[in-house]
């Protein structure tokens, strides 16, 4: 560790580490006491206050019998040593973090099935614990990991497997697919209990969701070579406003369970089970590398993970 001085004359290099080693001597007022706490060789002690004898132009501990007794000089170094000894400790020491520190803007790339099953149950505790930590939420695009690379997001809430050598990346959890109709829809009277048989939904018109810029249709991927027998009749990308096709229509709508279950409560639809050959997917929360040590970033996708633990599909009320 070099620094350069100037004391009026020549600018010099200065070892800092020979600083380190003259506090020790002051403490042990002894040249192999400091040796055996620093873990290096008496010699090197020995070498290191011959140097600093040079550099300051004072003997600095001078024999006393068998110890070592600071002179005048080395008695006023003490104080100011001991501070910046202090003060470089504290800066190598790792930042202490508390999440009321944050005052800073989330950006997140989400669905609206995202906010409502991971953003808007954790609101309350970020709110709570850090209130000047701020979310925004922009739509899925293609680009978007490239966007986290580059610094422009700090997450992804994802549904699609994620490409773990683009992003670091934990798993929020597992979610199943349900079918919303009108509550006097002919399906609600017949399929209350287990999978909808899938020629029965095949049999009606459906309003199609469509995922991020280059749209995907989780239900289409899942029907595979019957996908051509299913009919769209209206294709967008937002759960929420979907269900409003389906009040006054035959139309159904297969979308999460958590979105389904709470429509149902709110706008009184059936929710049925989707058919077994509708699989479910799972969700996570992304990451790029350069936020991999960020203890703000860390400590948002940490209540992320446990919020969606503590929540399981199954805690919303149904009624049809």
């Amino acid at each position: 560790m070099q620094a350069t001085l100037n004391r009026g004359g020549p600018i010099k290099h200065f070892d800092l580490n020979l600083l380190v080693v003259l506090h020790m001597l002051l403490q042990t007022r002894s040249v192999s006491r400091a040796a055996q706490q620093l873990g290096i060789s008496q010699p090197t002690v020995s070498r290191a206050l011959s140097e600093l004898r040079r550099q300051v132009g004072d003997p600095l501990l001078v024999r006393s019998g068998a110890a070592m007794t600071p002179t005048s000089r080395a008695v006023e170094l003490a104080r100011p040593l001991e501070k910046w000894l202090a003060l470089t400790s504290s800066v190598l020491e790792p930042a202490r973090f508390t999440p009321d520190q944050i005052k800073r803007v989330f950006r997140i790339a989400a669905t609206d099935f995202g906010v409502l099953s991971v953003i808007a149950p954790v609101l309350p505790t970020i709110r709570h614990y850090a209130p000047d930590c701020r979310i925004e939420i922009t739509p899925f695009t293609s680009d978007m990991v490239r966007k986290c690379a580059a610094g422009h997001l700090d997450l992804i809430v994802y549904g699609f497997a994620p490409d773990l050598s683009a992003t670091h990346s934990r798993h929020l959890f597992r979610e199943s697919q349900s079918v919303i109709v009108r509550a006097d829809h002919p399906l609600a009277r017949h399929h209350q209990d287990g999978p909808m048989p899938l020629d029965d939904y095949l049999r009606w018109p459906h309003i199609g969701i469509s995922i991020g810029d280059p749209a995907v249709d989780h239900v289409h991927q899942c029907l595979g070579d019957r996908a051509d027998e299913r009919r769209v009749v209206a294709r967008l990308p937002y759960f929420y406003a979907a269900s409003d096709l389906i009040g006054t229509s035959d139309a159904i709508l297969t979308i999460p369970t958590r979105a389904a279950r709470q429509f149902a409560t709110a706008q009184h639809f059936a929710c049925l089970n989707a058919p077994a050959e509708i699989g479910g997917f799972d969700y996570w929360v992304l990451w790029h590398e350069h936020s991999a040590r960020d203890p703000a970033t860390l400590w948002l996708i940490e209540q992320l993970s446990l919020s969606s633990a503590a929540i399981d599909a199954d805690r919303w009320v149904v009624q049809s």
